[in-house]
C-alpha cells in the first residue's frame, strides 16, 4: 500500500515525483488524503492505481468534491481502513479519533504536511493506527518531502515504512 496527501499540483510542485510515480505502479492500493487541488492529479493516479482510495482537502474545490468523499472507508485484506484530511489540532487528536473511528483499525490523514504514526486505543479497547505520509511536494516546516508504504495482510498492518524524497533538483 502507498499513501500520501498534500500533493497540491500544481501549486507547490509542477509534477508528482518520479519516485512516488514509480511506487504508484508497483501498489496494489493507493490511498491520498486530500488536498489534491487540480483534477489531473486525481486522473493521473486512477489511471496507474490498481485500487485508489482518496478523500477531499479543505484545498480542493468543487470538482474534486463532486468526485471523492469527505471520509472514505475500505477493507483491504481483512483490515478496516479509513481516510480523511482533517482531524483537528494535534493536541488530543488520538482521542478524537478513537471516538470518532473506533471501528476503524488504521486512519490515514492529512493536512498538517507532518508525517505521524501513532496508535490510540478506542473505547472498545482495539488499537486504531493513525497515520499521515507527509507531503511528497511540500516539506513545509519539515527537514524532507515524504509519503509512507505498508503491507497489509491478514487484517493487519505491517511494515509501516516513512520515505524521504530527495531535494528538487
Amino acid at each position: 500500500m502507498l499513501i500520501m496527501s498534500d500533493t497540491h499540483l500544481p501549486r507547490r510542485a509542477k509534477r508528482l515525483p518520479g519516485e512516488l510515480l514509480e511506487r504508484v505502479a508497483e501498489a496494489d492500493v493507493v490511498v491520498h488524503a486530500g488536498d489534491w487541488v487540480d483534477a489531473a492529479t486525481l486522473d493521473l493516479l486512477q489511471e496507474r492505481s490498481r485500487r485508489l482510495i482518496g478523500v477531499y482537502g479543505n484545498n480542493d474545490g468543487p470538482e474534486l468534491r463532486a468526485r471523492l468523499p469527505e471520509v472514505a472507508r475500505a477493507e483491504l485484506d481483512g483490515l478496516r481502513l479509513g481516510a480523511i484530511h482533517e482531524t483537528g489540532p494535534k493536541q488530543g487528536r488520538e482521542k478524537r479519533c478513537a471516538e470518532r473511528f473506533g471501528d476503524l483499525d488504521v486512519l490515514v490523514f492529512g493536512h498538517s504536511h507532518i508525517p505521524w504514526d501513532t496508535t490510540a486505543a478506542t473505547a472498545g479497547g482495539r488499537p486504531l493506527r493513525l497515520l499521515n505520509p507527509g507531503s511528497p511536494t511540500d516539506r513545509r516546516s519539515q527537514p524532507y518531502r515524504t509519503y509512507m508504504t505498508a503491507v497489509v495482510g491478514a487484517g493487519r498492518l505491517e511494515a509501516v515504512e516513512l520515505h524521504r524524497l530527495p531535494p528538487r533538483g
